[in-house]
């Protein structure tokens, strides 16, 4: 009796696990049949059993291509059977897809972002007028903003418009303008006040949790 034992390191590779070693073995079976007309038979037996295996995949569009498809990936595509849809090839399962292109941007201000580049890269195809200016100042006080999130001290304005000329290519230049940015101790103060909320809203959570555990409970 110990000597029929079968161990799963002794047993072959099952190409998709989830559907286990018994439907395996159906389809090894159904690889053995003669006769084409049975192994049709058997073939939509096996695909019946796969749905009832995956029942919240029933109403998947194309659920039955799927089950067709797996069918023949877990047969080594060596069934001979007849399928309501094109049979797969194991050329195409096995072509690898095309490497997707990842943007490879190295910013030499990481602190800011490469949205920040994007804006910038934005507001330089603007025509001049207000609509403009207030653009250029919103990406200068976003950067600030960013800065000061990397370096908690504080951060001149003429840093932030030499960075803005540098990321523009020099076609935004904001060192001689008479306006200046938003306060470094403001934006701070900005963050701050969320971070108090959140701590404020923290501690009423915890202070009603625990009056719902010491009321009487009847």
């Amino acid at each position: 009796m110990i000597d029929n034992l079968e161990y799963n390191t002794e047993r072959e590779h099952l190409i998709i696990p989830e559907y286990g070693r018994h439907l395996q073995k159906m389809i090894n079976h159904a690889k053995t049949i003669e006769t084409k007309e049975e192994r049709n038979k058997v073939a939509k037996a096996i695909i019946s059993v796969m749905g009832n295996m995956q029942p919240h995949l029933r109403d998947v569009p194309d659920f039955q291509h799927k089950l067709w498809d797996q069918l023949f990936i877990m047969a080594n595509f060596e069934l001979d059977v007849d399928s309501p849809y094109e049979k797969p090839t194991k050329e195409l399962f096995e072509e690898r897809p095309e490497p997707l292109k990842y943007p490879q941007n190295h910013p030499k201000y990481r602190f800011y972002g490469n949205n920040i580049k994007t804006m910038i890269d934005v507001a330089n195809t603007w025509e001049e007028g207000e609509l403009k200016e207030a653009l250029l100042y919103t990406i200068a006080n976003h950067m600030k903003k960013c800065f000061l999130n990397w370096n908690k001290d504080t951060v001149e304005d003429d840093v932030i418009f030499d960075h803005l000329f540098e990321l523009s290519g020099g076609k935004i230049n904001l060192k001689n303008s008479d306006e200046d940015l938003s306060e470094s101790s403001s934006l701070l103060r900005t963050k701050g006040k969320y971070s108090n909320n959140n701590n404020n809203n923290n501690k009423k959570h915890h202070k009603k949790n625990s009056n719902n555990r010491q009321r009487k409970r009847y």
